[in-house]
């Protein structure tokens, strides 16, 4: 016998469900305003859109580039109403490019967003506020980027050599012709890479680029085969005739060409007279002026005293230790890799600091147990990686610390963390934004916090 239907037609709970939105979708939108990341909001259906491009008040005619229940991620096509702080980008692959996204937006908005951002967070995750607002630190709007990693990729089908940045939500790679966040040392560099990496007879070798600047230049090029000799050639070559560094990668850590210019890569911290050396993927800070003032700011607020001995947890190349050591009895530095702790070590040694000590130890773990964490500090610095320092944070009581400067590259795990710190009794007097990426609405921090 058929079964017979029934004629009911059963819905999932909450109602019918919104047709899908494709991928490559135009859509009008009116938006409202900017989300923490710099893009535009705006609301259709009761689906939420963010806007690469977009500011408040414009209506703009957006593509989809991806869709997830109630969430759109979009980019603006076509300025429909402009806002009137709309600014000309000088870049012309502003908007494609995934490097800058706020050359639209002029600097000063920039930066009360950086500011609006932390306040925000701070807000939500904690219920705190420091005691008093410090200025941004600043430095120039543009020619600041002291590295840079250069996208490349053999189009098999093709035949054809991409290089570039990568596109904005995309693997696909967008060329350029300069790129005006790079320091003028390596503007011209990364003009002519393009020419010469096409040139190579055995292109599908090449992985990508990275380009550094300090007390000299150097090129790295990580290459997933090896290289054909004429490749290599005309890469020492270029590196000669502009006096730049030569370090490879393939199967294992990047090492300098013995065949190239190699006098050692570092970068000074003039105030200090201090020479910090690295190696190609250690961790530096791509802005110098603001990596300057950020130093000399952490040093005025946390005012170390000549007979302190101060703990630097995540110190890495030494960027903070050494400068501190400069001032007080001793600096005990603790870093997670062992190769940085190596580095920093050799960085105090260089600079004849006799007063520093450097320990390995994975700090997103409790410090219970190890021998420097059982000694007494009166002040503690932390610059911690995106995910914050929770458990450095937890054990701040313990380590006798009456003072902690928190340099933070994430506005959520510093106010997550401050809530920690608050717990323990400590005030956040003072904090306030680092513009160390100009043009994008990555925020960078640093906050004081005070035992009662």
């Amino acid at each position: 016998m058929a079964k017979q239907r029934s004629g009911l037609r059963f819905q999932p709970s909450g109602g019918a469900r919104s047709p899908a939105v494709p991928v490559g979708k135009k859509q009008r939108l009116a938006i409202e305003r900017l989300a923490h990341d710099g893009r535009g909001i705006a609301h259709v259906d009761g689906r939420t859109w963010f806007v690469t491009g977009a500011l408040p008040g414009e209506s703009v005619e957006a593509r989809v580039l991806s869709a997830r229940s109630q969430v759109i991620e979009a980019r603006s096509e076509r300025i429909l109403t402009a806002a009137e702080n709309r600014r000309a980008e000088p870049c012309p692959v502003a908007g494609t490019c995934g490097g800058c996204s706020l050359q639209h937006l002029p600097h000063a908005e920039q930066l009360a967003l950086k500011q609006r951002t932390l306040a925000e967070q701070l807000e939500r995750f904690s219920g705190i506020a420091p005691q008093a607002w410090a200025a941004p630190l600043v430095g120039p709007e543009f020619g600041y980027r002291r590295r840079a990693r250069i996208a490349v990729r053999w189009d098999v089908r093709s035949k054809r050599l991409d290089v570039g940045f990568r596109a904005v939500a995309s693997q696909a790679i967008v060329a350029f012709d300069d790129c005006l966040v790079l320091v003028p040392a390596l503007q011209s560099i990364a003009r002519e890479l393009p020419d010469l990496l096409r040139g190579f007879a055995k292109p599908q070798a090449l992985g990508h680029v990275e380009l550094f600047h300090g007390t000299a230049s150097a090129l790295l090029l990580r290459h997933v085969e090896p290289l054909a000799d004429s490749d290599l050639a005309r890469l020492l070559e270029f590196c000669s005739a502009r006096d730049v560094q030569l370090w490879l990668q393939g199967d294992g850590e990047p090492a300098a060409h013995p065949g190239a210019q190699h006098g050692g890569l570092g970068y000074r911290l003039e105030a200090w007279d201090l020479t910090l050396a690295y190696q190609p993927g250690d961790f530096v800070q791509v802005n110098e002026p603001v990596n300057d003032a950020m130093v000399a700011q952490a040093l005025d607020w946390l005012q170390p005293k000549a007979d302190e001995r101060v703990l630097d947890l995540f110190c890495g190349l030494g960027n903070f230790a050494l400068p501190l050591a400069r001032q007080v009895r001793e600096v005990v530095g603790v870093e997670g890799v062992q190769a940085m702790v190596d580095r920093a070590a050799a960085n105090a040694r260089a600079n004849g600091l006799a007063n520093t000590r450097f320990h390995q130890a994975d700090l997103s773990k409790p410090l219970a147990g190890a021998s420097w964490a059982a000694e007494d500090f009166t002040a503690v610095l932390l610059d911690p990686p995106r995910d914050g320092a929770f458990e450095a944070a937890r054990q701040m009581r313990a380590l006798g610390a009456e003072r902690v400067l928190y340099v933070s590259c994430n506005p959520a795990t510093l106010a997550r963390d401050a809530g920690e710190l608050a717990r323990q009794g400590y005030r956040l007097t003072r904090a306030g934004i680092l513009d160390m990426f100009p043009q994008t609405a990555h925020v960078e921090a640093m906050a004081l916090f005070e035992a009662d």
